[in-house]
């Protein structure tokens, strides 16, 4: 009982400190579970981050569900989501219902420094997993083509293809190829439930919605806009759109409102559902219906693929697939990393923020939840004075 209470109140405060969106909380994640606790080797993780990457879902969050699996099974998993989930949600839950304006809620010094944190936990771990990874030339190329094609183009489905080509450019480079075996998926029976939960979800919600009215359309529609989607975050946001704006079931500044209390609050960007099922019916009914929603088709279809994952990447041509891939996962952050500073950074003295709290973290090994505290107290404390 202790390990499952101890992994909750790990995810807990991560869902309380991790801010900057997905890429960030793969930053937050390497930093508590691979240098931190070491629970992890940078392989393993890289592991589980190219899984997430290549299958669709908040990958965050999925992170989190695996690092969760890996140390208790399927009731570690849900303490890890429930953690890292439940502190946003509640809160973007609330505004929902009270239907609160969320613009003065959160000082601009705040947002500045929250913003600084998550940059320099990004740069951290491009910088740790380019040392571990990027160790080739060829490794090195990939790295740099897939960053540099990611930062020029947009499209959701450019991040798996990338990664699938990383593996097979690796594959071919090193002259390892054989034909892959078929894998001995030990846990089959599972893998044909949550497979086929996750398909049959789409396919059979849409006639579900047709007959239970508001409460079902939200739930198809939520689900569909977790089901299809890559990285999940701001890629999520027109399917959201389509599901409760166009179908005037919100109005579009209450969204909008709604969207920049997300990008406020740490945690997933998934967990702006909650506000909108609040908003909509003015329930925490509603706000929990829409939450369970939206994450259900990505723990489907991650725990369908993961016996399948464990089974091929142990064979020869797959791991020297999954170091090509892993170079191209760095490339990922990378680009991330790229396309955040440019959206964030607007002065020198913020280069000198992230700078400073780079260096807190690199060298000083201050905790990037210790750095939230400090700035959330510095900040509260000078709107108060």
């Amino acid at each position: 009982m202790n390990a499952y209470l101890s992994l909750f109140l790990v995810f807990l405060r991560l869902g309380l400190t991790s801010f900057g969106g997905p890429v960030a909380h793969i930053g937050f994640f390497r930093e508590e579970f691979v240098s931190r606790r070491r629970w992890f080797s940078e392989a393993e993780y890289a592991d589980k981050v190219a899984l997430c990457q290549l299958i669709p879902g908040p990958a965050s969050s999925q992170v989190g569900l695996l690092i969760g699996h890996s140390r208790a099974g399927y009731i570690g998993a849900f303490l890890a989501w429930l953690g890292f989930t439940l502190p946003s949600a509640a809160a973007l839950a609330y505004l929902g219902i009270t239907l609160a304006n969320p613009n003065n809620l959160i000082p601009p010094l705040l947002l500045t420094l929250l913003k600084s944190i998550a940059l320099a936990v990004v740069i951290q771990a491009v910088l740790g997993m380019a040392r571990s990874f990027c160790t080739t030339r060829l490794d090195r190329s990939l790295m740099i083509v897939s960053a540099g094609l990611l930062t020029a183009f947009s499209a959701p489905w450019l991040t798996p293809v990338l990664i699938l080509a990383a593996g097979v450019i690796a594959m071919l480079y090193a002259n390892k190829y054989e034909p892959l075996r078929a894998p001995q998926v030990t846990a089959s029976g599972a893998t044909i439930g949550w497979l086929s939960l996750f398909f049959a979800g789409l396919m059979v919600l849409p006639w579900i919605a047709t007959l239970t009215g508001p409460y079902g359309q939200l739930i198809d529609g939520f689900y569909r806009a977790g089901a299809l989607v890559f990285g999940g975050g701001h890629v999520v946001l027109p399917l959201l759109a389509d599901t409760t704006v166009t179908a005037g079931l919100i109005g579009s500044e209450t969204f909008i409102s709604g969207y920049g209390a997300a990008q406020a609050v740490p945690g997933p960007l998934f967990t702006f559902a909650a506000f909108l099922g609040g908003g909509i019916f003015g329930t925490l009914a509603g706000a929990l219906v829409a939450t369970l929603a939206i994450f259900l088709p990505a723990v489907a279809i991650l725990f369908g693929m993961l016996p399948i994952w464990e089974a091929i990447k142990a064979q020869p041509s797959i791991r020297v697939a999954v170091g090509g891939a892993n170079a191209a996962v760095v490339g990922v952050l990378l680009a991330a990393l790229i396309t955040m500073s440019l959206q964030t950074i607007s002065s020198v003295l913020q280069i000198v923020y992230v700078a400073g709290v780079f260096l807190l973290l690199e060298r000083v090994k201050v905790p990037a939840w210790g750095l939230v505290l400090i700035s959330v107290i510095l900040s509260y404390g000078l709107e108060i004075f």
